[in-house]
């Protein structure tokens, strides 16, 4: 089965839905017209000079009077139960077992549609006025059946005309409301065809299109700043390895050139050389694992879950004091919901990049009402720096020289935006810089608050 466009099916509803409006209301309005034509006749017909029997049964005679060209004008007739002659003014009826049965039945009558004995349609009203006898007093409708033929044709090509209007109606309206979505679906196309991120799609008005071509932009936006973070994290990890890729390659060709050739090098020289290599290994060792940690998206993580923060933090400090760090704590309770593994390696790099700049590696942590501070008593950061240290490969002039991959502010930053945070870093009073990490969080477990109350 061929599915229909939605431009299509949209202008066929709208045509439908018309169209049985129409059907209805000129259905509505020929049994409207159609009862109100009866209904003058019947009113007609109902004040029967018949219930005075003796001035009828002087009036009328054994035989009909014939109808004119144009039909009988209206008929009047006795008639008797038993079936006898009946007595006529006028043309004559056609009689029924329903009028037999009225001229049986005291008080009964009866208004109904017939036809005279030539077959003229007739509208007909039987009343019983004495024991065994009743009147049949008619009218012709010829005339208004015709009258309501003409005026079912003139409804149902008016019905016509306006299915017709809202088909073309409904065409244009798909026409106008599907021209936006339109433009939506050639934008989409050209970007699968193209991969051109940079594509927006104009948005006029404050409706539901202009809504969807909104997040249309925000999503191709989101889309481009993702693919630019992930060319410049390649392009920054590239400039990143080459260094230490260098280094290696030239200290082992150095060792191989000293076997090739059979001069040995010096024992000290070479012990030195590798401990360099090694020193190097262990550089692209934690670069990599740094570019893994940031490289991962939101849902290699694990779940997150509600956890102890103060519990977290006495985890990473005690992981900072097996590296030789001093540190001070002084935490409080604190509950969060994020994942313990992510967090505790945003601590203990805020940790160790204190230790790294405290002259005596002394570093104090504090912790109250969800507020981690991490503080070193080092030289501190120009002014000018501090917008830029959270950024991947990011290194202070005067931090170029020390271990690291420029990468652990870094995943601070990434670790406390995926638990809802934030992260700061400015220099401290007195001297040295402080880290401050919020997390929304509770001073009790949501289980022991469920408790308490």
């Amino acid at each position: 089965m061929i599915r229909k466009s939605l431009r299509t099916r949209l202008t066929v509803l709208v045509a439908a839905a018309v169209a049985l409006a129409i059907a209805v209301c000129a259905g509505a309005c020929f049994m409207i017209v159609r009862g109100q034509l009866y209904q003058q006749i019947d009113r007609e017909l109902r004040p029967h000079p018949g219930n005075d029997l003796s001035w009828l049964m002087k009036k009328c005679g054994p035989e009909p009077v014939p109808a004119g060209p144009y039909g009988p004008p209206q008929s009047t007739q006795v008639i008797y139960a038993d079936g006898t002659p009946t007595c006529y003014l006028g043309a004559a009826l056609k009689v029924t077992p329903d009028d037999l049965r009225i001229a049986r039945e005291p008080g009964a009558e009866h208004m109904h549609n017939g036809v005279a004995e030539d077959g003229a349609p007739m509208r007909i009203f039987t009343v019983n006025v004495a024991p065994g006898m009743a009147v049949m007093d008619a009218r012709p409708i010829g005339r208004l059946q015709g009258t309501l033929r003409n005026v079912a044709l003139l409804l149902g090509f008016v019905s016509a005309l306006g299915v017709l209007g809202a088909a073309t109606a409904g065409l244009l309206i798909a026409r106008a409301a599907l021209r936006p979505v339109g433009r939506l679906s050639k934008a989409v196309e050209h970007i699968a065809q193209t991969e051109d991120l940079g594509t927006r799609i104009p948005v006029r008005g404050n409706d539901e299109i202009a809504r969807l071509s909104s997040s249309f932009n925000a999503m191709t936006a989101a889309l481009a700043g993702s693919r630019e973070r992930q060319q410049q994290l390649v392009a920054d990890a590239g400039h990143e390895l080459r260094t230490p890729l260098t280094t290696l390659r030239t200290n082992i060709d150095l060792l191989l050139r000293s076997e090739q050739t059979g001069r040995s090098l010096d024992p000290d020289a070479k012990r030195r050389l590798l401990v360099n290599v090694k020193a190097q290994f262990a550089e692209l060792s934690t670069l990599v694992a740094d570019l893994l940690q940031l490289a991962r998206g939101d849902t290699d993580h694990e779940p997150h879950v509600e956890l102890a923060f103060h519990e977290v933090v006495t985890a990473a400090v005690e992981r900072a004091r097996l590296r030789g760090a001093e540190v001070v704590t002084d935490l409080s309770p604190w509950y969060v919901v994020g994942n313990a593994a992510s967090l505790e390696r945003a601590v203990l790099n805020l940790i160790d990049n204190a230790a790294k700049f405290s002259p005596d590696g002394q570093v104090e942590v504090a912790l109250e009402d969800g507020r981690l501070t991490v503080r070193d008593h080092g030289p501190g950061l120009p002014e000018e720096d501090l917008p830029h240290v959270f950024e991947r490969f990011w290194r202070s002039p005067s931090a170029r020289g020390l271990p690291g991959s420029g990468l652990g502010l870094a995943i601070v930053a990434q670790a406390v935006a995926e638990s809802g945070g934030q992260v700061s870093l400015a220099n401290a009073p007195g001297g040295g810089a402080i880290a401050t990490m919020d997390l929304p969080g509770t001073l009790m477990r949501n289980s022991e608050t469920a408790k308490s109350l």
